[in-house]
């Protein structure tokens, strides 16, 4: 054989190996798993010397179909206004919050432990990941008795997922949650709340760990209770203060933030008083935009942190969600 068609024999050798290389490089690639896990949902923002947590729970696929106020044309623009699909059920995250103040671990609201299904559930798990041990947990305070805000206080076990923690509810929302003769109150389909509120309560009351506040109570220092009734009988709002700086945890006050920011008199099925939700709504949409106050809410995209913009009279309000960022030194 000459040395040329050597050369060459060699060429091929070398090409078709490389060729069966990247070949199997390219299988290697195909069959690897597709990535399908999010990030450990948490997130945490300065307010002063006070650090919030926002840990996420999961979310809920609600029905515009649910809402009143406009119509159903008008509701599915404000939808398809923030690219979000028209004439299907809206992904509404369900968000709760940690605060660590000075002398307390604070959790406000608890996500829905077992309440509501597969794509729920998963607060303890997150605020685990974001650092925080349940037993260390002092205080936790409801907006409201929801399912989707109350049950995570209690494992699927029965146990109190926070052993060590009192658990606070507006005395308004406990005499309604906690009383099987508000069904007559509340459409057949909602009636089942009644007892999912009992279940969750049910340990820390057994161990006197489960109390009630009326509206200018005080229960946690730096953080004060904003009344916001209407959604439910005692629906309240936190107002964590730390220095100048100030959050609201505004639990309920907005569920669709495409529909309810641009169009505050618009309602949702669940409200169990929807005249009084519409004026608690369009009170704290005004005070949070007037003040500049940060926003924690409960069912925002995750992590429901952010601002509230007026748009002009007449126009409503617009969300701000906060830039990403690392906390920055403690202020002093």
């Amino acid at each position: 054989m000459k040395i040329q068609d050597l050369s060459s024999l060699s060429r091929r050798i070398i090409s078709s190996a490389l060729v069966g290389a990247l070949v199997g490089i390219s299988s290697a690639h195909a069959a690897a798993p597709v990535e399908q896990t999010q990030v450990p949902g948490f997130y945490r923002q300065q307010v002063g010397n006070a650090v919030v947590t926002a840990v996420y729970d999961g979310y809920v696929a609600l029905d515009p179909k649910a809402l009143s106020g406009l119509s159903q044309q008008q509701i599915q623009q404000s939808i398809a206004r923030m690219f979000q699909a028209k004439n299907a059920s809206i992904q509404t995250a369900v968000n709760a919050f940690v605060v660590r103040t000075g002398s307390n671990l604070v959790l406000i609201d608890s996500g829905s432990s077992d309440c509501f299904g597969p794509t729920m559930g998963r607060m303890v798990q997150n605020l685990k990941a974001a650092g925080f041990k349940p037993e260390d947990v002092d205080t936790v305070l409801l907006t409201h008795m929801h399912p989707d805000h109350a049950c995570g206080i209690t494992a699927p076990d029965g146990k109190a997922a926070f052993p060590n923690a009192t658990v606070w509810a507006a005395k308004k929302d406990a005499d309604f949650w906690l009383n099987a003769a508000s069904a007559s109150r509340l459409p057949e389909a909602q009636r089942s709340f009644l007892k999912m509120a009992q279940d969750a309560v049910a340990p820390y009351s057994a161990k006197g760990r489960f109390k009630t506040f009326s509206d200018g109570d005080a229960i946690v220092p730096g953080i004060s209770v904003v009344p916001s009734n209407g959604h439910t009988p005692g629906h309240s709002s936190y107002l964590v203060t730390s220095g100048a700086d100030k959050m609201l945890v505004w639990g309920d006050i907005v569920h669709f933030h495409a529909v309810q920011l641009p169009h505050p008199e618009v309602t949702i099925e669940v409200d169990v008083e929807p005249k009084a939700a519409v004026a608690s709504r369009q009170r704290v949409l005004a005070e949070t935009a007037r003040s500049g106050w940060l926003v924690a809410a409960a069912h925002h995209p995750f992590p429901g942190i952010g601002h509230v913009r007026s748009e002009g009279k007449g126009k409503g309000y617009a969300w701000v969600p906060v830039e990403y960022g690392d906390l920055p030194p403690n202020k002093k």
